[in-house]
């Protein structure tokens, strides 16, 4: 059986997500876990929150235990894009992009739900 989680819209930029998600990507939860606390980024506090709602969700409304419960897929998709414009010489303005992400975390724990 396998649960997921998303975040939607998080700000931080898809680039610097995916650096994090390799990370945890194919382990279990609590190895996960121990990665994602020692990771000082911004993207590893909103993946760990991301990560603790997917195994919530295989907790409670799947009774899975949550020592058998792995990574089994994570991505981080696009999202929307912010645009603001700032001064540049001659006086000319550029764009100022701020990128967001949808992060995405599934766990499972190998076994076919019915």
């Amino acid at each position: 059986m396998e649960t997921y989680s998303i975040h939607k819209n998080a700000m931080v930029a898809p680039r610097k997500a995916r650096m994090t998600l390799d990370l945890i990507r194919a382990k279990s939860v609590s190895e996960a876990r121990a990665i994602l606390a020692t990771t000082n980024t911004k993207s590893s506090r909103l993946i760990s929150k991301v990560l603790e709602s997917a195994v919530a969700n295989a907790v409670n409304n799947f009774n899975a235990k949550e020592a058998d419960l792995r990574v089994s897929e994570c991505m981080v998709n696009p999202g929307i894009v912010l645009k603001r414009m700032k001064m540049a010489s001659h006086g000319r303005t550029a764009r100022n992009d701020h990128r967001t992400s949808h992060i995405v975390v599934k766990v499972s724990d190998g076994k076919v739900g019915a």
